[in-house]
């Protein structure tokens, strides 16, 4: 999924790309909003963030002229902007959410992924978003979440990407390079490293006993399997 993020601070911009490609979206950043424009017609991107005080063009601007072609696509804005007559102004225009700077990274990747879930929510009759068992667990990818039993687990896009790429193919070793392209894209191509202490926190999640998995096994030198 691509994010577009609109925002004139250079390292929040920076930040809050890190933030989202972390978790697994492919990110298109702006650094105002006359290019968020021309980059929204030109990559027809799946969200979009906008900072409200911008030179030249509000993020208010913004979200009216995107509102124009597109009615649709979720909208979060993220503003020093705290009065509650912004935040009404804000809805009133069609935004999603609104998050307040300054912002810590678990309230930006809780609000993203409640909006993802919304989104994946009105789309999950289609194939990619929906559910699928792996051993005990039920992975839910509309929710960004898996259950076993009455136990509900937070994932992430990446997460999902994961376990989806080792369930369909069943039996068979995934190598890091299909990994790679799948969960993290040609944009962001991480060491192998990254890769495996991602697996490491996710079998911590998903796993009953994370030392001995039973559902992301490790072909060693390879890449992981699932072996159903």
């Amino acid at each position: 999924m691509k994010i577009l993020v609109a925002e004139d601070d250079l390292n929040i911009l920076n930040g809050l790309a890190e933030i989202f490609e972390g978790e697994g979206y492919e990110t298109i950043t702006a650094p105002n909003g006359a290019d968020a424009i021309e980059l929204f017609r030109e990559q027809n991107p799946d969200f979009v963030c906008l900072d409200i005080m911008m030179p030249g063009m509000s993020g208010y601007d913004v979200c009216r002229e995107i509102r124009k072609t597109n009615p649709d696509v979720p909208v979060i804005f993220i503003s020093a902007k705290s009065e509650e007559v912004d935040k009404v102004v804000g809805l009133e225009l069609g935004a999603d959410d609104y998050i307040v700077k300054p912002f810590g990274v678990r309230e930006v990747v809780a609000r993203i992924r409640a909006v993802t879930r919304r989104y994946l929510a009105s789309k999950k009759s289609t194939e990619p978003n929906r559910a699928f068992r792996m051993h005990d667990l039920e992975v839910l990818p509309d929710q960004l979440r898996a259950r076993r039993g009455d136990q509900v687990i937070e994932l992430s896009l990446r997460d999902i990407k994961i376990l989806r790429i080792l369930y369909d193919n069943v039996g068979k070793v995934v190598n890091r390079r299909i990994l790679f392209k799948e969960a993290w894209s040609f944009s962001h191509i991480p060491n192998s490293r990254t890769l495996d202490q991602h697996i490491s926190q996710l079998r911590k999640r998903i796993e009953k006993n994370p030392k001995a998995p039973a559902i992301i096994t490790t072909a060693h030198g390879l890449g992981y399997r699932y072996d159903g």
